[in-house]
């Protein structure tokens, strides 16, 4: 029965992924941008209708947008360019090399962003028409370009594209599943002897987690562009933040973490012939990593849960292992100040580990989150009045417009 229900499974959650609806949805407004192109140019196969399409019709509505301006610009300026060059020289080897010197420099003054060779693009292909063909060429080509962008965007705009939240949760949630993991393989290294390679294979292991945390950053920003301008979200701004300053923390916790094995590495070329604490302090630092591999998987469940009620009952299970492991912190200060007493052997990778392990706690808590929380909503409706004066006085002046406002204003 399960060879029979795992492909049925497997099939549904291929039909699910936003990268099968990307690719469906790219192939059907390429075919409507190329239909639409037939019946407005005067060319007989205008596939630059469809390759703007393709290239318009991104993964999120942002994205679109944005993509549907600066290649637009691009091609209209290439085409510019193109009709000057015509109307002087004609297409020798020197004239394709000063145009396309000129299209280049000239895309980067208008800001045609990654279509940058897109106007030099325009203007060979125009320039390498007939010159009784330049005029008509160059307007079915803005013509082309302008039904794939209004096709691409409006395509958007009626079928939302799907929301990238998913994933980049599901890479969050990765993110703290290695570390996890590698905090649990800290707690049993540190309850007898730790061999040089077994440790060095720890440190390696953290420094892998650059990479991770690189490519869980593009999956965030992609993410984060889903929801702008999503007519779907309500609240993109506040989920965008949660994610981003979560990512955060978990990035500088890893930072933290790679130093933690860094010292204990340190810790095993120095006590080659014996174990890295005594057995009552490796006990009590594997049952500190073990509540810190917790907290650090609440954490997570934490940032990526949508739903209030799953909310709050992570908040709540991260503050009890926090409590704990700052409980489990105290036994392990107090016995790493005996053996430092008794064998002052290294006490400075003991006070670096307690240090190291105290950030990576302070850098979880609850209440440091919301802080930064705050801090970054405020930052961001901050660069939004710079950034668009006009709109925001123009939402004062409804706020001040309102009925309430202007009852308040005049008792007063």
């Amino acid at each position: 029965m399960r060879e029979v229900t795992d492909p049925l499974l497997d099939l549904v959650r291929w039909h699910s992924e936003p990268v099968v609806a990307q690719t469906l949805r790219s192939t059907v407004a390429a075919v409507i941008s190329y239909v639409v192109a037939l019946l407005l140019s005067s060319e007989p196969a205008p596939l630059t209708a469809p390759l703007t399409a393709l290239l318009v019709v991104q993964v999120t509505l942002y994205t679109t947008l944005t993509t549907s301006v600066r290649r637009v610009n691009a091609v209209v300026v290439g085409v510019v360019i193109a009709i000057g060059f015509s109307s002087l020289v004609g297409l020798t080897w020197w004239s394709l090399g000063l145009i396309i010197l000129a299209s280049l420099v000239i895309g980067r003054f208008v800001r045609a962003g990654e279509f940058v060779p897109e106007v030099a693009i325009s203007a060979m292909l125009v320039l390498g028409v007939t010159t009784t063909r330049v005029a008509a060429t160059a307007w079915d080509r803005v013509l082309e370009t302008l039904i794939g962008a209004v096709v691409g965007l409006l395509f958007n705009m009626l079928f939302v594209p799907p929301l990238w939240v998913q994933p980049a949760s599901a890479a969050i949630e990765g993110l703290a599943a290695r570390m996890r993991r590698l905090l649990l393989s800290l707690g049993d290294e540190v309850t007898g002897h730790t061999p040089v390679a077994e440790a060095a294979a720890r440190l390696h292991e953290a420094r892998q987690l650059d990479h991770d945390i690189v490519q869980v950053d593009a999956a965030l920003r992609q993410a984060e562009d889903s929801l702008r301008l999503n007519p779907r979200v309500k609240e993109g701004l506040l989920s965008r933040v949660v994610l981003r300053t979560g990512l955060d923390t978990l990035e500088i916790s890893a930072v933290v973490l790679r130093t933690v094995c860094r010292t204990l590495t340190d810790l095993a070329k120095a006590r080659i012939d014996e174990p890295l604490f005594p057995p009552a302090l490796g006990t009590a630092l594997r049952e500190l990593f073990r509540h810190m591999a917790r907290a650090v998987e609440s954490f997570a469940v934490l940032i990526t849960t949508q739903v209030s009620a799953n909310a709050e009952e992570a908040e709540e299970r991260l503050g009890e292992e926090l409590a704990a492991s700052r409980a489990s912190r105290e036994t392990v200060a107090h016995l790493l100040l005996d053996g430092v007493q008794e064998h002052p052997r290294q006490w400075q990778l003991h006070g670096a580990l307690l240090a190291e392990i105290d950030r990576i706690l302070d850098e979880l808590d609850v209440t440091k989150r919301s802080e930064r929380l705050v801090e970054e909503l405020n930052r961001q409706a901050r660069e939004q009045r710079e950034k668009y004066p006009l709109v925001d006085k123009l939402r004062g002046r409804l706020r001040l417009g309102r009925p309430g406002r202007r009852t308040t204003d005049a008792a007063r």
